[in-house]
């Protein structure tokens, strides 16, 4: 190789690690300038009222209990639905479809659903659910984030059951165990840390959606369990009170962004641990 061409490389691999590491910058910077600004601004408006107190009217003070409940009640339900049907999904096509056109049909279609905006689905479940109804209520909202957790846990499942060596597949139907049970107790088990990651991840995605809820759960200023009536949850109340003229509902709003990032990081540094965890037993 000449010296020339490989000066001509080296500046190459030179202007791309320095093109990589601005755009790491970039990317970092605007980051922790959205971190900062609510941690600085939510971590002072922190009060024992924001977890005892329900959302108050205008000019009052308050808190964000009845907020914090149903986004928890509406996110575990969201779950609840979505996570078991996205592993039997993943499973079917992981195991029984690999290659055929059904398998590729379900993956183009969970792809286009995975790429949807949120505010689409929200709309959907309005008129599939509320329009039917005749009301808001946290079950609506429940199912519009169901739908958002769906195509995650589908493309986790699908692939991490891909992922277990085919060996361990031939060996349990070698010694005549059923198909059924060789999912349940050996692909499970090993893709099992894999698929939790992945239902933390969706859980961590809902929990800030916005969009969908304000199309179905709508909102609540009280205290109430039943699902089938609106819910107060964190993101709408936040977005109601970050537009509000009201200098105390901003200082709420800052607060429940605040929680609501601190929620965010901790269940992706739990996911993050979880596949950290299983890389080192593997290894």
């Amino acid at each position: 190789m000449s010296a020339s061409l490989y000066g001509i490389r080296r500046a190459k691999n030179l202007i791309a690690q320095v093109l990589a590491i601005a755009a790491t910058i970039f990317g970092l910077f605007w980051l922790i300038w959205i971190m900062w600004t609510t941690l600085s601004k939510g971590l002072g408006s922190l009060n024992l009222a924001l977890f005892t107190e329900m959302t108050p009217p205008p000019g009052d003070s308050g808190g964000m209990l009845n907020a914090f409940f149903g986004s928890a009640v509406m996110s575990l339900l969201g779950i609840a639905i979505g996570a078991p049907v996205g592993v039997l999904a993943g499973t079917f096509l992981a195991e029984y479809s690999q290659k055929s056109w059904i398998g590729e049909s379900v993956r183009f279609v969970n792809d286009i659903l995975l790429s949807a905006p949120s505010i689409v689905l929200g709309l959907f479940v309005y008129t599939l659910v509320v329009a039917q109804m005749g009301h808001f209520s946290a079950l609506a909202g429940a199912i519009a984030l169901a739908f958002i957790v769906l195509p995650v846990v589908v493309r986790t499942t699908d692939e991490m059951l891909r992922l277990v060596p085919s060996q361990m597949r031939e060996a349990a139907l070698s010694l005549g165990v059923p198909q059924w049970k060789v999912i349940v107790q050996v692909l499970y088990r090993s893709s099992l840390p894999g698929i939790v990651t992945g239902i933390l991840l969706a859980l961590a995605r809902i929990s800030g959606e916005t969009a969908p809820l304000l199309f179905t759960a709508l909102n609540n200023q009280y205290w109430t369990t039943d699902v089938l009536s609106p819910m107060a949850n964190v993101p709408v109340v936040i977005f109601q009170y970050a537009m509000s003229p009201y200098e105390n509902w901003h200082t709420l709003a800052w607060a429940g962004a605040f929680i609501l990032t601190l929620f965010v990081l901790v269940i992706s540094l739990l996911a993050r641990a979880i596949v950290l965890r299983n890389k080192m037993t593997h290894e």
